[in-house]
């Protein structure tokens, strides 16, 4: 089974921040390659406890918009 999960990435100081939107994972790393090498590691170990008839929950993917907030 291929699950196609939704990922966002991130620049907190020197390091990047990833972040999988339908799991609530995070990982991090140097450089982009990294921290997607990382985040999907994480991603697999938190998927080795999940049930099989749960993995279908992780196809719905979320609305993902951007937000406009003026600061004055």
């Amino acid at each position: 089974m291929t699950l196609k999960l939704t990922t966002t990435y991130h620049l907190e100081g020197k390091f990047y921040v990833a972040y999988c939107a339908e799991l609530g994972v995070t990982s991090q790393g140097e450089t982009l390659e990294e921290a997607e090498k990382n985040l999907r590691e994480a991603i697999e170990l938190y998927l080795e406890d999940a049930p099989v008839e749960n993995l279908s929950r992780y196809t719905e993917h979320p609305l993902i918009r951007t937000l406009d907030l003026n600061l004055a």
